[in-house]
C-alpha cells in the first residue's frame, strides 16, 4: 500500500518521547527494574516504531529506518514471519525482502536498537540461533535489546482452560532457555511468569500496571490506525489523540512505547475480507535536548498532585530540579488549573509538558502543525504514448477455464472445508457437480423460479451453471439464494470459492475454516420444494489452471494478442508491458475499472485488488473530534468509495523498460482503464498561533545551574521542501489573523493582515527552507485583543 505521509503526525505525536533518542552504543548487559529497561547499567526511556521488513523491499529499508531515526526513534520493532520463512516444514526462505539478518544489520547501521518479536513456536530457536551466529544480540555487541515470545494470547486464553497456563509456562521456559542475554516480553499476558515482562497493546496504555513490582511499564503496540477492510470506509486516528495517549503514558510512569505501525508499504493478509492496515508513518518528532532532559528526569522520583477541574499533575523531581505533566482528561470541557502558584489553561483531553515545572513547552491539543498534500499524477509508461494512453492498448489475455481443468482434481462424497483442502496453496477452490434434469422435478413446477441455495463460511463465492456466471456472494458467513436457469438433461454446476486472507486472531482461529460447507440445495421459490445436493459426489480442484501454468510471470505461449481483448468478463488473465516511469517518486497503479483479482509486476505480487467493492455511503463525518477515547469506528473517511484503488510498485522491482504487468480478473473488469501514477508533493502547509507554547529553541539552559528559562523568542512557522534539490517556488496562501480551513482549503478570516502574502513570498521563495516569526511585530496587528495565527501553504519545485 502506498505510504501516506501525515506530517501533522510526524511533527507532534511523539514530542514527549522523541527526546530519549541517541545513537545507540551496542554491546553490554540489558536487564530491567521496576522503572525501565537498564542498558549497561543505565535506565533508558525508549521510543520504538514498527517496521515489518517483508512489507517493504531491502533497497527501501535504509531510507525508512533513517526517517524513523530522524523522527526520534530509539528502537525498531518487527515481527518475524513464520509463515513466510517456513512455508513448508524444514524448508526455509530468508532471501530478498525476507532477509531478516540483513534488516537487523541495517537497523544497527543506523544506530538504532531492535525489538525482535519471534515466538511462540519452536521456530523461535532457529531464529535465535541465526541472530547469535551473526552476534546480533546486545549481549554479543549487537542491536537486539528485547525479544517477544507471545502476543495477545492473554486476551483469549480462557477459552483453552487449564491448558493455557501450562502453555504459557512452557513458552516462557523455552524462551529463557535460549540464553539470549536480553529480556523477553509477552504482550497482553497478565500471568506472564518471571522473568518475562508482561506488556500492553492498545489505543491507550497509560493505566497499565505490570504483574510484578520489579517489571517496567511497556507499551508494545500503540495502535496509530486500524484495519482497512475491503468494502469498508478508511479509519483514521486524530494526531491530537495519539499525542494525548503518548503523553499520558509517559506521564504515568511508562518508559517504553512503540508505534504500531511506523511504516507499512506492502499489502498484508488479515481477518477477511481485508485489504491492509491503514498505512502510516506515525511516530516521529524532532530531537531536542530540552525534552530529552524531561525524559531523563522522568527516571527519578515521581509524585502526583490532584488539581481542580478533573485535572491531574505528575511531577518528576531530581536534586537539581523537576519536570511536570498537567493533564485534563475531561472529554468536553477545558480547564484552568493552578499549579505551584501559576495558572494554566488545559484544553479538554490534553496534556501539557512543563520541563521546569513552570513553563509549558507543549500541549497535545495545540499542535504546531506541518502538513503536506500529495497528489497522484498520471504518468506515461510508454515513450510513444501520452499518460492517458499508456496502458490502453497492447493487452493480451488468457481465459481461465470454468470448473475442473486439472489432472490433479479429485472426487469426494460431500462438501470439503477449503483451508485444509487448499493448504494455503491458492485462494481458489472449485466445487463441481453434474446433475440431470428431467423437467418434472418438484422445484420446477407451478412456474416456480429455480434457485441454488448455497451456504458457505466465506469469503467470496461465484456460481457458474453450464459455463455461464449466474451470481456471486460475499461475506464471512454466506447464505444466499442465487437464481439459475437449468436445461433438460445434463447440467454442470461449478462453484468457485475464494478466500481473502486467513483469519489470524481469536480462540481456535485455526479451526474457523472457509469454503462451502452446505447445504447446497436446488429450490423452487414458489412451491418451496428442495433437492439437497450436499451429500453427492463432488469433484474438486485446488487453484486455477493459470496458477499451475505460472501465468503470473507473463511467460507462456498461451497469451492471445489483438484488439478483441475481452472486457467485463469473469476469469480472465491479462498481460501488458510498460517502461518504468522516470524519476524517483513512488509509483502506483490505479485499478479503477477492474472488479476483483490479483496483480503481479515482473512476477512479484503487488496484492489483491477489489475496486468494485465500495464502502457504504453513511458513517463518514466531515470532521472528527480528537476529544474522548478513540475506537476503530470513531473517525472514518472515504465513504461510498472503493476501499483501495492505488497500489504501490517498488522501484527496485522495475527495469527501465520491458516490465510485465499481469492481472487475474475474477469478476469482470476493463484493463484499458488502468493507469500508472507517481506520487508528488503538491503543497506544504504550516499553521502556528502566536499563543502557541514557545518552540523548543526558544529556551536556554544555564551551564552552571542547569536551570532552563524562556528566551525572548516568538513562535515561528517552519517548513522545508522534502527533496534536497527542491526549493519553494510559490506561496499559494498566507494569512495572519484568524485564517480558517485546513491545508489545501485555507481561507481568510474576518481578521487578516494585508502584508502576510508578500512577507512570506519575500522570505521563502527560492529557498529550500522557510522559518518566520509569528508575531504582530512581523505582520502588524490587524485586530487588537484577538489571538492570531499564521497559516501558510507553499509549493516546491
Amino acid at each position: 500500500m502506498m505510504r501516506r505521509v501525515m506530517m501533522e503526525f510526524l511533527t507532534v505525536s511523539i514530542l514527549v518521547a522523541a527526546t530519549a533518542t541517541a545513537t545507540a552504543v551496542f554491546g553490554g548487559n540489558v536487564t530491567y527494574d521496576h522503572r525501565a529497561l537498564v542498558i549497561d547499567g543505565k535506565r533508558r526511556v525508549l521510543v520504538s516504531g514498527s517496521i515489518h521488513y517483508p512489507r517493504s523491499t531491502p533497497d527501501m529499508w535504509p531510507g525508512l529506518i533513517q526517517k524513523s531515526k530522524e523522527g526520534g526513534l530509539d528502537v525498531i520493532e518487527t515481527y518475524v514471519f513464520w509463515n513466510l520463512h517456513e512455508p513448508t516444514k524444514n524448508q526455509y526462505d530468508f532471501e530478498g525482502r525476507k532477509d531478516l539478518v540483513k534488516f537487523v544489520k541495517t537497523v544497527a547501521d543506523a544506530g538504532l536498537y531492535v525489538h525482535l518479536r519471534i515466538g511462540p513456536y519452536r521456530f523461535t530457536a532457529k531464529i535465535v540461533d541465526m541472530m547469535k551466529e551473526e552476534n546480533l544480540y546486545a549481549s554479543q555487541g549487537g542491536p537486539i535489546i528485547l525479544s517477544q515470545i507471545e502476543n495477545e494470547y492473554g486476551n483469549i486464553d480462557s477459552a483453552y482452560g487449564p491448558a493455557a497456563k501450562t502453555y504459557i509456562k512452557w513458552a516462557a521456559s523455552m524462551a529463557t532457555s535460549l540464553d539470549t542475554g536480553v529480556p523477553w516480553v509477552m504482550c497482553q499476558q497478565r500471568d506472564a511468569p518471571d522473568p518475562i515482562i508482561d506488556t500492553c497493546n492498545g489505543f491507550y496504555c497509560d493505566g497499565y500496571t505490570p504483574n510484578a513490582k520489579n517489571k517496567p511499564t511497556m507499551w508494545t503496540e500503540n495502535w496509530t490506525g486500524w484495519f482497512l477492510s475491503f468494502g469498508g470506509a478508511v479509519p483514521y486516528r486524530p494526531a491530537e489523540d495519539i499525542a494525548f495517549a503518548v503523553a499520558r503514558f509517559y506521564q504515568r510512569g511508562g518508559t517504553f512505547q512503540n508505534y504500531y505501525m511506523d511504516v507499512k508499504y506492502l499489502w498484508i493478509l488479515c481477518v477477511p475480507p481485508c485489504s491492509t492496515m491503514v498505512g502510516l508513518i506515525s511516530a516521529t518528532l524532532l530531537e531536542d535536548p530540552l525534552l530529552r532532559q524531561v525524559m531523563i528526569t522522568m527516571l527519578h522520583l515521581m509524585s502526583t498532585e490532584r488539581l481542580d477541574n478533573l485535572s491531574g499533575a505528575s511531577v518528576y523531581k531530581t536534586s537539581s530540579g523537576c519536570a511536570a505533566f498537567l493533564a485534563n482528561v475531561d472529554t468536553k470541557s477545558d480547564a484552568t488549573v493552578n499549579f505551584k502558584g501559576n495558572s494554566y489553561h488545559l484544553p479538554a483531553w490534553s496534556v501539557s509538558i512543563l520541563p521546569d515545572c513552570k513553563n509549558v513547552v507543549f500541549n497535545t491539543a495545540k499542535i504546531n502543525s506541518v502538513s503536506t498534500i500529495r497528489r497522484f499524477v498520471a504518468t506515461s509508461v510508454r515513450n510513444d504514448l501520452s499518460a492517458s494512453e499508456a496502458l490502453s492498448s497492447d493487452w493480451s489475455y488468457v481465459s481461465e477455464p470454468v470448473g475442473i481443468s486439472s489432472d490433479n482434481a479429485f472426487n469426494k462424497q460431500g462438501l470439503v472445508e477449503q483451508i485444509n483442502t487448499t493448504a494455503d496453496q491458492s485462494d481458489y477452490l472449485w466445487y463441481s457437480l453434474s446433475t440431470d434434469i428431467k423437467g418434472d422435478e418438484p422445484f420446477l413446477q407451478d412456474g416456480s423460479q429455480t434457485v441454488l441455495h448455497v451456504e458457505s463460511l466465506g469469503h467470496v463465492l461465484h456460481l457458474f451453471v453450464n459455463g455461464q456466471i449466474q451470481g456471486s456472494a460475499i461475506g464471512n458467513g454466506i447464505s444466499k439464494d442465487i437464481p439459475i436457469t437449468l436445461k433438460t438433461g445434463k447440467n454442470k454446476l461449478d462453484l468457485l470459492s475464494v478466500t481473502v486472507g486467513l483469519k489470524n486472531y481469536g480462540a481456535f482461529f485455526d479451526k474457523a475454516g472457509a469454503g462451502i460447507t452446505g447445504p447446497v440445495q436446488l429450490k423452487g421459490l414458489k412451491n418451496g420444494s428442495t433437492v439437497d445436493l450436499s451429500s453427492q459426489r463432488w469433484t474438486y480442484q485446488v487453484g486455477l489452471k493459470g496458477e499451475a501454468l505460472g501465468l503470473h510471470t507473463g511467460d507462456s505461449s498461451l497469451w492471445v494478442s489483438g484488439s478483441s481483448v475481452p472486457k467485463s468478463q469473469p476469469l480472465i488473465w491479462y498481460k501488458t508491458s510498460f517502461d518504468s516511469p522516470a524519476g524517483d517518486n513512488p509509483i502506483t497503479i490505479d485499478f479503477t475499472g477492474m472488479g476483483k483479482g490479483e496483480a503481479w509486476v515482473n512476477g512479484e505480487s503487488i496484492g489483491r485488488y477489489w475496486p468494485s467493492y465500495s464502502a457504504p455511503n453513511g458513517g463518514c463525518a466531515g470532521s472528527c473530534s480528537y476529544k474522548g477515547p478513540y475506537g476503530s469506528t470513531k473517525c472514518l473517511k472515504n465513504c461510498g468509495k472503493p476501499s483501495q484503488t492505488l497500489y504501490h510498485v517498488p522501484r527496485s522491482w522495475l527495469k527501465p523498460s520491458g516490465n510485465v504487468l499481469v492481472l487475474f480478473e475474477e469478476m469482470g473488469g476493463n484493463p484499458t482503464q488502468i493507469s500508472f501514477a507517481t506520487q508528488e508533493l503538491e503543497s506544504l502547509c504550516s499553521r502556528v498561533s502566536e499563543s502557541h507554547p514557545l518552540p523548543l529553541e526558544a529556551w536556554t539552559q544555564d551551564k552552571k545551574s542547569g536551570r532552563k528559562s524562556k528566551s525572548k523568542s516568538k513562535p515561528r512557522v517552519s517548513f522545508e521542501c522534502p527533496h534536497p534539490n527542491q526549493v519553494i517556488d510559490s506561496i499559494k496562501f498566507a494569512s495572519f489573523g484568524t485564517p480558517q480551513g485546513k491545508c489545501g482549503s485555507f481561507s481568510h478570516g474576518e481578521c487578516r493582515s494585508t502584508d502576510a502574502l508578500s512577507i512570506l513570498q519575500k522570505a521563502c521563495i527560492g529557498s529550500r527552507t522557510c522559518n518566520i516569526e509569528v508575531s504582530t511585530g512581523m505582520f502588524g496587528d490587524p485586530c487588537t485583543g484577538v489571538v492570531k495565527s499564521l497559516a501558510v501553504e507553499a509549493s516546491c519545485a
